[in-house]
């Protein structure tokens, strides 16, 4: 929501609104560190092995979509910022059905990152601790929803050096593959980009394991979209978004297609030490000492980094959701710091239950996860559904806009869609996809009924309150 008041009454009482506490620093490191994850830095190997080094054209393919659904977005946010973002606009475009169904989807897509996140660091941390897993992973997200409880400028500011970590370990990573390429690098057992094509060739698996690569690289993209959502809280929610939305080409081309560059140029794509991540059998080539240390850090962050996040987007899209009367009232009431604090815990407390069932019934935990595999390729399909609806309805007053429209839009609903397809026919991906659809076809459903039910529009209320600035009334804090 972009409310230009404090959403305290000033006896300090409960309100309906959010505040401005996010600053531009922290806006700009979490737009950047929104797409660096572990995904990166370690899942990336699974696509150099499905791909070779032709996983360049399968990062480069999933960068393209996500530039074009960032630029439809960013379009849409620009115009109407709001913490609902894609949900609230697919509400008013596509009808009441379709935020209520993408916006239950996304929450319940970072609801998952809680527990994915907390179990990979508990690992980390658990191995360097000489303690159970599950304690440091449960430690871990008590500390981040604690101080997401608190204000939101906590969030902004963990984010911002979480990312700002990130940004560093990256740049270092990328100088040191430049140097190891040019032979520059002493003491490094990698040079040049032979690799390349020296094992079976630049897509020595083909033209199908390019795209099976796709998958994996799109799925790390995720996250370019909180910036939409984070920027609502913030002082200048248009500036920022447009500032985020300019940069995403730069940021993807420079972190994931350079990191993969160095990585397919330096080390075997078939090579048994991308076991250990991408960056380590790099890392480990140059005979960096304590590679394997540094990796762990890195990882820790990274990890810590997307679990703060997931807390934030989760209870924010929650907090949206109340707000248009598709949610429980409790979630849209904020304290007097401005945070949405029911839904917070509540948020945190299903993801503490994700991670219990992995270590309880580790077979439950495998098909919660996989609900969410084709979660991200919806939001972007909504997105450029909702973009090319909101288009045709008549052209809204936005300082970003989507390129030779609607011929691009039209080309990205279609690459999505045959990416689905995709899915539906590779094996390894088939049971995301229908565990996914499934999931929504539920949601879609739901939401078709209240729409009959309780009309196409939001209570007057809630509408009123998601679009336009409102100072909170004394009857706000009663009807959340």
């Amino acid at each position: 929501m972009h409310h230009r008041s404090s959403s305290a009454s000033p006896s300090g009482a409960p309100g309906t609104a959010l505040t401005q506490g996010l600053k531009g620093r922290q806006i700009t490191m979490i737009s950047i560190g929104g797409v660096i994850g572990a995904g990166l830095f370690v899942g990336s190997s699974t696509a150099v092995a499905a791909a070779g080094p032709a996983v360049l054209v399968s990062f480069l393919l999933a960068a393209a979509l996500v530039v074009l659904v960032m630029q439809m977005l960013g379009e849409m946010a620009v115009a109407h910022p709001d913490t609902g973002s894609f949900s609230t606009y697919a509400d008013r475009a596509l009808g009441r059905w379709a935020g209520f169904s993408i916006g239950w989807l996304y929450w319940w897509f970072y609801i998952l990152v809680i527990p994915i996140e907390a179990i990979a660091a508990g690992e980390v941390l658990g191995g360097l601790l000489a303690l159970p897993s599950w304690i440091p992973a449960l430690t871990l997200i008590a500390v981040l929803a604690g101080s997401n409880l608190l204000a939101v400028r906590n969030y902004g500011e963990f984010e911002y050096w979480f990312a700002l970590l990130k940004v560093i370990a990256i740049v270092a990573f990328l100088a040191l593959g430049v140097l190891a390429v040019l032979g520059l690098l002493p003491g490094s057992d990698a040079r040049g980009v032979g690799h390349l094509w020296s094992e079976g060739g630049f897509a020595p698996k083909g033209g199908m394991a390019v795209l099976a690569g796709l998958l994996t690289a799109m799925f790390s993209f995720q996250g370019s979209e909180i910036v939409t959502i984070a920027a609502a809280e913030s002082e200048e929610p248009r500036k920022n978004i447009k500032k985020a939305v300019r940069a995403v080409v730069w940021r993807l081309g420079l972190f994931y297609i350079g990191s993969i560059f160095v990585v397919v140029s330096l080390v075997p794509w078939n090579s048994d030490a991308l076991a250990d991540g991408s960056y380590q059998a790099v890392l480990d080539r140059m005979n960096i000492p304590g590679a394997g240390r540094i990796m762990d850090v890195v990882l820790v962050v990274a990890v810590s980094s997307c679990l703060n996040s997931a807390v934030y987007t989760a209870s924010r899209m929650a907090f949206s959701l109340a707000r248009r009367g598709d949610a429980p009232a409790a979630f849209a009431v904020t304290s007097a710091s401005g945070v949405p604090r029911t839904a917070v815990v509540a948020s945190t407390v299903i993801g503490v239950a994700a991670v219990i069932a992995n270590y309880v019934l580790p077979e439950v935990f495998a098909y919660l996860i996989a609900s969410s595999g084709a979660i991200a390729l919806m939001m972007y399909l909504v997105i450029a559904l909702t973009q090319y609806a909101t288009r045709r309805g008549g052209p809204e007053p936005s300082e970003v806009r989507m390129w030779a429209f609607p011929y691009l839009t039209l080309a990205t609903i279609a690459f999505i869609a045959g990416v689905l397809v995709l899915m539906a026919v590779l094996p390894g991906h088939r049971l995301e996809l229908w565990l996914s659809l499934g999931l929504a076809a539920v949601l879609v459903g739901v939401g078709v009924l209240r729409q009959r039910r309780l009309g196409a529009q939001p209570p007057a209320e809630t509408r009123a309150g998601a679009e336009a600035p409102s100072t909170p009334s004394p009857t706000d804090a009663v009807r959340g």
